[in-house]
């Protein structure tokens, strides 16, 4: 009887043990950490991975319209893709940090494209170091994308050069307070900043217009680019102060695979 009631107590024992190890292995990470990113640019989980490692992110690697791509000047041809038109204002954004970009939320619904008769609205805008797509071989210090949908959730994104030069005055407020560490799912670092968004693009909007994808997983084909030729400028204080949060965010050029790429103006 003795030794049956040390096997029970010393069984119950073992079973709190093992319970408590699990239940701690099951404890959420604690408010304010983010959970670590299922792929990223570099190593086993980059690019070259991402069709492996990344949710639904097959067409990563299969995809046959994937971007970014080289844009090359003197074979792209002159007409209408889309028929754009660029309607964005001044207004509020809220920054984010989701561990593989800066992102800024915009809340304001008449930021919008109108791309082949059908209206998008501005939904974000993030940036990339270097510079995703190249023209004629040639990358830049940035890109940022601005990232408009429409009502069936279809996408145009309109992407901008970034060369170094001036500092930034529009964007100033922005890169002054880039959120350093990633931000907590459903929030925002700090308060919302007035951008003056349709200032940031370049005057000319001449661009390079064609059909591809999104440059992230899962890398969603049936995407239209409007990538605008002409660069805008910021400081090398300014683009470093992206750089040092994230290192390298590129997707490396993808191929054209025959697509057409339009030379165009709005």
């Amino acid at each position: 009887m003795r030794m049956a009631m040390i096997w029970l107590i010393g069984t119950a024992a073992w079973v709190l043990s093992a319970s408590s190890s699990l239940a701690l292995d099951k404890t959420p990470a604690p408010a304010g950490t983010a959970a670590p990113p299922h792929w990223s640019y570099s190593g086993e989980h980059g690019p070259a991975h991402w069709g492996d490692v990344a949710a639904d992110g097959a067409v990563c690697a299969i995809g046959k319209s994937q971007s970014p791509i080289n844009l090359a000047a003197g074979a792209a041809t002159t007409g209408k893709a889309g028929n754009f038109k660029i309607n964005y204002a001044p207004g509020a954004v809220a920054l984010l940090n989701n561990g593989h970009t800066i992102q800024a939320d915009v809340s304001d619904a008449t930021n919008t494209v109108t791309f082949d008769g059908t209206s998008y609205t501005l939904a974000q805008f993030h940036f990339h170091a270097p510079s995703e797509h190249t023209v004629d071989g040639k990358q830049f210090p940035m890109e940022i994308h601005f990232v408009n949908k429409d009502a069936n959730g279809h996408i145009v994104v309109v992407g901008v050069f970034v060369q170094a030069g001036a500092e930034n005055k529009l964007l100033a407020p922005m890169f002054s307070a880039l959120p350093a560490t990633a931000t907590p799912a459903g929030t925002h670092a700090g308060s919302p900043l007035k951008v003056d968004i349709p200032a940031v693009l370049p005057k000319d909007r001449k661009a390079f217009v064609y059909a591809g994808s999104l440059t992230t997983p899962p890398c969603t084909e049936g995407v239209h680019w409007i990538v605008l030729a002409q660069p805008i400028e910021m400081s090398n204080a300014q683009i470093d102060a992206f750089k040092s949060i994230i290192h390298d965010n590129h997707r490396p050029l993808q191929k054209i695979n025959g697509r057409d790429v339009v030379s165009e103006t709005e």
